[in-house]
């Protein structure tokens, strides 16, 4: 028996295949803008090319790390604005790379998409080439994936994945540190990415706040605030890095102080940590007293103004703040590596209470 339906087309399920084109094209200029000289082939490939051949380093070791935008995501849906996601996406990737010494090369990105709109689609991977660009690596590629059925209309997820190169014999461990040595922060932009799943809580549900809702003491609305993108930290500190002897690297990610710090340390080693050594963010503030969150927790979550830390012998702290101040970038000496069981003890102001 014959049927009269019309037969169904991957468009009819949800997938517009002439959109995804759309926005390849969208982006192609944003794309090719990062492109550095090893990079070969075009947009479009089944696969990102990248030659090492002319590399002048003579053990190099390739350093890799990925990971997402997080609940972050939900914040930017609400708002329809698109444009900072993408720095972040490549910032939470390519600092965890810079932390083993390892200067970025390439970066790809994936997004999963509910409906495929094909300007906001190139907006975001906008935004990723621009922090690709102001990271010095490539963005070699990409994926968009249209999930009809599986994510909502309006929401879509972004991830991605960095790839640097470091010699073996400079790749930054954290083995030599010792008592002494001491650390120099430097400052986020705020939030960053992680803790987004409190944020939402104590901002939308406790606070009951519109993300439009302006807020004096951040001079601009709450939205704007925690839409600020990850700080990328490859310009301030590779030449750190190439020019002095850096014995561990710190990116406060999720887990914060606590988690993070100990990371790099060997054992018996911790560091004390002045929590009045550099100026605290007024977001932070206010997201403990709108949330009741004690000190330690916002520690252990969030980075607290500092977002990247290095650690130098004593011998070399003052020329590398010297480095870092002739290039316009702020940094504090925030504590110093000590011997203890106790990997991270934070002292000054109410943790002297």
């Amino acid at each position: 028996m014959l049927s009269n339906k019309k037969g169904l087309t991957y468009a009819d399920a949800g997938v517009d295949i002439d959109a995804g084109n759309k926005a390849v094209e969208l982006m192609k200029d944003s794309v090719k803008a990062t492109y550095r000289p090893e990079v070969l082939g075009d947009l479009g490939g089944f696969g990102g090319l990248f030659s090492l051949m002319d590399s002048k380093i003579k053990k190099p070791i390739l350093v890799s790390g990925t990971d997402g935008v997080g609940t972050k995501l939900r914040l930017a849906i609400m708002m329809n604005k698109h444009d900072t996601v993408g720095q972040d996406c490549v910032a939470m990737s390519i600092n965890d790379v810079l932390v083993q010494g390892a200067e970025p090369l390439f970066f790809l990105d994936y997004i999963a998409v509910g409906k495929l709109d094909p300007v906001q689609v190139a907006t975001i991977v906008k935004g990723v080439a621009h922090a690709c660009e102001e990271s010095g690596c490539a963005l070699l590629g990409g994926e968009t994936a249209e999930m009809a059925g599986f994510y909502a209309k309006d929401d879509y997820d972004l991830a991605g994945f960095g790839v640097g190169i470091v010699d073996r014999d400079k790749v930054i461990t954290g083995e030599t540190i010792q008592a002494g040595d001491v650390l120099i922060g430097l400052p986020s932009t705020g939030v960053h990415s992680n803790g987004f799943s409190l944020v939402r809580k104590i901002v939308l549900e406790r606070q009951n706040m519109k993300l439009d809702q302006y807020v004096d003491e951040l001079g601009m609305t709450i939205g704007e605030c925690l839409l600020t993108p990850t700080r990328l930290y490859p310009r301030p500190c590779l030449p750190i890095i190439r020019n002095f002897n850096v014995k561990g690297m710190v990116h406060i990610t999720g887990g914060g102080f606590y988690e993070n710090i100990p990371r790099v340390l060997p054992k018996g080693i911790g560091v004390e940590i002045d929590v009045t050594s550099w100026p605290q963010l007024p977001i932070f503030g206010l997201l403990q007293k709108w949330g009741g969150v004690a000190r330690e927790e916002m520690y252990r979550t969030f980075n607290m103004g500092i977002g990247m830390i290095m650690i130098v012998s004593p011998e070399e702290a003052d020329a590398v703040l010297e480095n870092l101040s002739s290039r316009g970038e702020k940094a504090y000496v925030i504590g110093r590596a000590v011997q203890s069981d106790v990997r991270v003890t934070l002292k000054g102001g109410a943790f002297d209470d």
